[in-house]
Parts: C-alpha cells; structure tokens; sequence
C-alpha cells in the first residue's frame, strides 16, 4: 500500500474553509490534520509491519551498463565534455559525486592520518623534477604491452586480450584461434563460443565438438601463434606483435618546447613522497616507524581505458609510504598489520564482505624490488578485479633517489645508533576504483507494502545526503519554519536535503534512491502537541518519534559513530 498524503484535498478543503469565521475555518484545519495524521499513522505502521523482501542477488543480475546509466541519471558521474562528444578516459564528478568521493576522502583521512599519532600528511606538485621519474624508473620501464590492428589502426592493450586455439575432439586438430576482450569468465565465455562457431562454419566443421578454452593473454602468444590469431577489430589475423608503450603524460614547462622543457604529469603519488621523506620526517620530529599520507590526482595514458572509472586516464589515489627498519624479521609484521588495517576501513565504510577477496602476488607477479604484494579485491560486474595494494617494497625507492639526487636520504636511528635507509609498506587505494565499489556495495532492491523499491544502501559516513528534511505539507507557514529551523541546523554538520514537493511516500522515494540513510518528517503534532519529528531509516523505513532536541544527538551517533 502506498503512502499518500491528497495535497490537492487538502487545498480544497482550505478554500472552503474561508466561507467561515475564524474560529470555524480553525476548527475544519484541526480536523483535516487529524484525519491526514491519521493516513499518515495507519500507512506507517503497514508499512512497517510488511517486512521487507531482500533481493540478495539484485547485484549479481546488474550489469556495469545499468551502474554507468544510475550514475549518470542521479547525478554521481557524467562522461567529460559530453556536449563535445566526450573524451575517451576521462569522468566529470557530478552534484553527488563530488560529495561521495569527498567523504570517502574524508574517511580515510580520518582512519589514516588524524587517528593515528604515527602518520602525517603530504601534498606534493603533480610535476616534478624530470630526474625524479629517471631516478624511479618510469622513464624506461613504466609501459603497458601494446598491440595494433593493422586494418582498422585501432590499439589494445595485449594483456586485456585473451586467445584460445579451438581445438577438435575427435582428431586433436587445431582449426584456428578465437581472441576476446578481458570480462568475467561468462561474457569471455559466451563470446568465445559465437566466435568458435563462426570460425568451424567457415573450416566446414560447423557442429564438430572441441576442447575447453584455454585462455592466455597476447603477451603469452608466439609470434606463430600472433599470425593466426584475429584482431576482435577486423575477425582477421592483423594484429602486431606486442611492444611496450609508456604511460607517462608528456607536457613542457616554460615559454620554449625544446628538449629541456620537457616534463610529466605525475602517474602516481609516491614518488612525490619519496623526494619529500626528508622534509616531512625532519619538521614533523617522527621516529621510525612512521608514515606519510598523501591523496592527490595522477595520470596515465591508458591504452584502452575501460569499464567506465575503473581504469581511466586521470584519477585520484589516497598512498601511504609507511617506512620501518630494515631487516628480513621486520617487514613481514608491518605488512600483516596493513593488510588488517587496510580490510578494516575498506568494511567500515560499507563496502560488502562478500565480494571482498585477496590476491597473493608472487613469483614473476611481484615488482624485482618487491619484499611481498597482496591485493585486496574486488567483485565487480566485470569481474573480480584489484582495489587496492599493499606492498613491501624494501629501500629501492629511496635508494634510487638518494643516488639520483646525490642527497642522503639514510635515517638515524636513535635506539639503535645506527644509520640506515629505511624500508616501506606501501598502502595504495584509488579513490575512483573505491568509489565504483562502494556504489556496486550499495546497490539494493527489496520490497516494501508490496513494492518494489531500488535504492542505494551507503554507509552514513559516507552517504552523499545524511539527511533529507520533509515538511509534511508546504503551505502550513507555522509547520514549514520549524522544519526550516531544523534544515538550518543540520546543514551546519551535514550535507542536507530539503524536499517539500509531492506526496510523502514519493519523497522517500527520491531519497532512498540517492543513498539517503535518514529522512526527518515535521508534521502537524510536531507544532501543535509533541515538539518532535519522525526519524525514518532508509533500510529497514522503521519511523521513530524523537524530541525535537534530541535529534542531532541521535543523528551523530548514527552517521559519525559519537
């Protein structure tokens, strides 16, 4: 049953109204709010009685096509320069999104640096000196592998395609090979079927069983194998062979474009660290183990920039370089220690559990400089995918720019009396890739008095709106101040809504599909018995009653925890 309050009721009944006295036209308001309440009351208490019909699956059937639409329709991200056409690799942050990826920020902040005595903060320069990406290592070897279509002149990354031979059952014959682009396992799958049939129509074995795909990267393919292997452009065998491309933005600093000019825009945040650990560790007087914080913009050149901000060309990461002592009895209880850390904050922020999982790197997996790497991962519509890293990444950093630089960059250490170059845990998150997760978490369906609701179930920290104010009507001046009053408070903690236009249940509508957690209802018994307001809570719509001085209490133990 929906809830309805009859606006256009209530305005007739006000006309009429003023064929009476004073006194009479007072009497008819009372009892048209009594029997409003009433409604009002009657509906509540179904609706809370109905209990709700969770879709556990709801996420498991949405595809990203359906979460880029959502984002875009309510106004969390939009392509950049839509009315030119857009630019490939690059996202505009809308209205909400501006608000969730600050909150996001704000919390991990809050987690990282203002909660703990041992991590400060940093924000370097997108560019740096050209040497620093010399002395990195990005100058020579930071590069994707790169494939081309010769016929169509379109560019791949070559290890977001994945070949397979079709091989024959019965003969052990290969006919050919198929080659998609990297999805979840379902869509590769399907894709590579339509592609085998075509392929065993045309070798006149249409029907004929074959093997299981076997599934590799381009990078793993020989240079027989690439001479059969067709391009998912042109169906045809007219892809190069890979080579490396470098992903670094290339600009010039000053009036002349010459060889000295030449600059980069940053493709990560921790080299400027690096190049600052002397600053930052001297003014701050922090001792070992300590940290530096660092949330900034980088860019990268992205070959094929795919599934929407998951991998884009200009994105915003939140790095911490926490540097420790040397030795190999030492890192491994750090690295443990982030790795908790790290899964904590990541579900304290609403992000699903169960779509959580770990990914050890090892062998030819890790970096050459590289103690250990485990990633935390991702399920998202395009499959599990890394989130976020977590890194030993030994001295070689610092060791590189104290030789680059020629400056000492060796740590003494008090307790010890000892002078060393210090070791480092490397937590790495992408504010963008967190924020795709955390709306994929949020997404919900359920039902409510029979309906189907889809809404957004974010965490209060970080909700884009915490609050949507609704006066019950809005053109009753005495209920339409105190919910004004209200607004006016809650605005000074937190991003609020007002919204007086439509029927109630409409309202809560609007905003639970925007993430909404708390909607605060002023009726007429706030002004005229109770001085209180209905608290509703978007996930389970439970409705409360509190005191009208009770409500940013209650309110800040349920968004910010106190």
């Amino acid at each position: 049953m929906k809830l309805y309050f009859s606006l256009f009721l209530a305005a007739e009944m006000f006309a009429c109204s003023r064929a009476f006295s004073p006194a009479a036209r007072q009497q008819l308001l009372r009892q048209q709010s009594a029997r409003t309440l009433s409604k009002v009351k009657a509906t509540v208490e179904e609706t809370v009685v109905d209990t709700e019909t969770q879709q556990d699956d709801a996420y498991a059937k949405v595809s990203m096509d359906e979460i880029v639409s959502l984002c875009k329709r309510r106004g969390f991200i939009f392509p950049s320069s839509e009315i030119y056409n857009g630019m490939a690799g690059f996202y505009d942050y809308g209205p909400l999104g501006v608000e969730l990826k600050k909150n996001i920020k704000d919390a991990w902040w809050k987690s990282f640096v203002t909660s703990r005595e041992d991590v400060v903060g940093l924000d370097s320069s997108i560019i740096h000196n050209p040497t620093t990406w010399q002395s990195s290592g990005h100058l020579d070897g930071f590069s994707d592998p790169m494939v081309d279509c010769k016929e169509t002149k379109l560019r791949y990354r070559a290890d977001q395609l994945f070949f397979s031979p079709i091989t024959l059952k019965e003969c052990g014959t290969t006919v050919g090979y198929v080659c998609v682009p990297e999805d979840n396992d379902e869509v590769m799958v399907k894709a590579a079927k339509k592609k085998a049939k075509a392929l065993l129509r045309a070798a006149e074995k249409a029907g004929a069983d074959y093997e299981a795909f076997l599934f590799k990267d381009l990078t793993e393919a020989t240079a027989e194998q690439m001479s059969e292997i067709p391009s998912p452009a042109s169906g045809k065998p007219t892809l190069t062979m890979p080579r490396d491309f470098n992903l670094m933005f290339q600009t010039n600093v000053g009036a002349a474009s010459d060889a000295a000019s030449v600059a980069y825009l940053r493709p990560e945040t921790a080299q400027g660290i690096f190049i600052n650990f002397k600053n930052a560790q001297g003014t701050s007087r922090a001792k070992i183990p300590f940290g530096i914080a660092q949330i900034g913009k980088a860019f990268r050149n992205e070959i094929t920039p795919r599934n929407f901000i998951f991998r884009s060309r200009e994105f915003e990461q939140m790095e911490i370089e926490y540097f420790i002592p040397p030795g190999d009895d030492v890192w491994g209880a750090f690295h443990e220690d982030w790795l908790s850390n790290s899964k904590e904050f990541l579900m304290s922020i609403g992000l699903r559990e169960d779509l959580m999982g770990w990914d050890v790197h090892e062998g030819d997996g890790l970096a050459h400089y590289a103690r250990a790497c485990t990633d935390i991962t991702f399920k998202f519509p395009f499959g599990v995918q890394e989130l976020m890293g977590i890194a030993a990444r030994g001295n070689f950093d610092l060791t590189q720019h104290s030789e680059g630089s020629g400056k000492s960059l060796e740590y003494y250490d008090e307790s010890t009396k000892e002078r060393y170059i210090p070791h480092v845990i490397e937590p790495s998150l992408g504010v963008d890739r967190l924020f795709l997760a955390l709306v994929c978490s949020a997404y919900a369906e359920d039902e409510v008095g029979g309906e189907k609701r889809n809404f957004l179930k974010f965490h209060p920290e970080v909700a884009p709106i915490k609050v949507s104010v609704l006066p019950l009507v809005k053109n009753k001046e005495a209920l339409v101040s105190v919910a004004r009053e209200l607004y006016d408070d809650l605005k000074m903690r937190w991003n609020v809504q007002w919204d007086a236009t439509g029927a109630i249940g409409r309202r809560y509508r609007r905003a639970d599909e925007v993430g909404t957690p708390f909607c605060i209802t002023v009726d007429f018994d706030t002004i005229e018995k109770d001085n209180a307001v209905t608290v509703r809570d978007r996930d389970s719509t439970e409705q409360v009653r509190i005191p009208m001085d009770e409500v940013i209490p209650y309110l800040s133990k349920q968004i910010d925890g106190y």
